[in-house]
């Protein structure tokens, strides 16, 4: 079987992709964390914030940032029963902030 070879983007598409500022990618990142706090709610988790998604997704992190589109995947795989253990890790950790 012949695999076919991936071509280079062209200079004149290259020149025509607009990338995200460092405010408009973190708004991003902020409405898919309150996306998926929303579903969190819709399937029983009350008071489930976007700010707690974020932080369980992002303690993965700690060598530095993924690519974005890891980082998206991490946000909109995150299973309940996985963002639930790690929200009673951290209550045990630090008692008196949740």
């Amino acid at each position: 079987m012949r695999q076919k070879s991936l071509k280079s983007v062209s200079p004149e598409r290259e020149k025509s992709v607009e990338l995200l500022s460092e405010s408009e990618l973190m708004q991003c990142i902020e409405d898919l964390c309150n996306s998926k706090a929303e579903e969190f709610r819709y399937y029983g988790y009350e008071d489930v914030t976007g700010e707690q998604v974020w932080a369980c997704v992002s303690e993965s992190y700690r060598r530095g940032w993924p690519r974005l589109n890891r980082l998206v995947n991490d946000i909109l795989s995150l299973k309940g029963t996985r963002f639930m253990n790690w929200l009673m890790v951290s209550v045990y950790k630090n008692p008196g902030e949740q």
